[in-house]
């Protein structure tokens, strides 16, 4: 399948829109494709780190990057329309919308299969979501949760 023949589904994480372009179940676990729309403030507020390789294509506004190196050093990115973003799997990373305007993305994660339960699991706990809550189901599918934004 592709992704021109799947039909979106919608996702609402926190104050996060994911817009399922294709499922880990469709493509064996090896990615998870998803459209990211994030009002301004949105995206994970700490840096986390997880197996999975993350690939943003910016198509609307403008997301900011946190990723750091190998020494815990954190750079801060900002990206904007049409700019690609990269981030290596098991990096400490997070991707927030710093603007005052929303952003949108196309994302892909690979392997997808873990984030994509946590990315539903999530969604599923809708007005029940607390920081604990969601902190747990992180930690059962392989994400860390490391510390606050720097600064």
């Amino acid at each position: 399948m592709n992704l021109s023949e799947t039909t979106a589904e919608t996702l609402q994480v926190g104050g996060d829109q994911l817009e399922v372009r294709m499922s880990s179940d469709e493509s064996d676990g090896a990615l998870f494709a998803y459209d990211v729309n994030l009002a301004a403030g949105g995206g994970p507020p700490h840096l986390h780190r997880h197996e999975a390789v993350e690939i943003f294509k910016v198509e609307q506004g403008e997301l900011t990057f946190y990723l750091a190196d190998e020494q815990g050093e954190v750079a801060r990115r900002t990206a904007g329309p049409g700019e690609v973003v990269a981030i290596p799997g098991n990096r400490e990373h997070t991707v927030r919308n710093e603007a005052a305007a929303a952003a949108r993305a196309f994302a892909v994660l690979s392997p997808g299969d873990r984030m994509e339960h946590f990315a539903r699991a999530a969604a599923a706990l809708e007005s029940e979501a607390t920081p604990e809550r969601v902190a747990s189901l992180a930690a059962a599918n392989g994400i860390e949760i490391t510390r606050p934004l720097p600064g």
